[in-house]
């Protein structure tokens, strides 16, 4: 294991939802060979924007390897929400914090996906820019809280 570069604090009740929404990530992308799904394919870059051809062949021949990556990221993401020794009980208190140690590997496999979880979101909610939301919708607020920690992970990375 790399050595610890950040400590992430966040509550049992946090650590669970982002589990269970971490999960239903790596679901979706053990099915995404099956189907084309418009959340797979922003994960995949356009290389030739201008060459709709060139792009579908470029995402042909890696497509399938980047998915293998955000698959071991989300790997990591599920094991290091583990490793601080928690309980990840529904029943334990939700206000308890839960203090997960990353190191420099651990720490940029977080922030992978946690961007690609909110590319999965943004594409399901049809944001493409800020005034693209209903803030009242409670998907948004989700969304919005992957931001969040996403902009908290980097800050603390800044500063390790």
């Amino acid at each position: 294991m790399s050595e610890r570069i950040v400590v992430l604090e966040i509550s049992g009740l946090e650590a669970l939802h982002l589990a269970g929404i971490v999960g239903q990530f790596r679901d979706l992308l053990a099915d995404s060979h099956s189907e084309n799904d418009p959340a797979i394919e922003r994960l995949l870059p356009d290389a030739y924007p201008d060459d709709a051809a060139a792009s579908r062949e470029f995402r042909r021949l890696t497509g399938s390897d980047i998915l293998e990556r955000r698959s071991q990221d989300v790997a990591t993401v599920l094991h290091t929400l583990g490793l601080d020794g928690a309980d990840l009980d529904p029943d334990s208190d939700p206000d308890a914090t839960i203090a997960v140690a990353l190191g420099e590997t651990e720490a940029l496999a977080w922030m992978r996906t946690l961007s690609a979880l909110r590319l999965v979101m943004a594409t399901r909610l049809g944001i493409r820019n800020d005034d693209d939301h209903d803030p009242e919708d409670p998907r948004y607020g989700v969304y919005d809280w992957i931001g969040y920690r996403l902009d908290g992970l980097m800050a603390a990375l800044d500063r390790s």
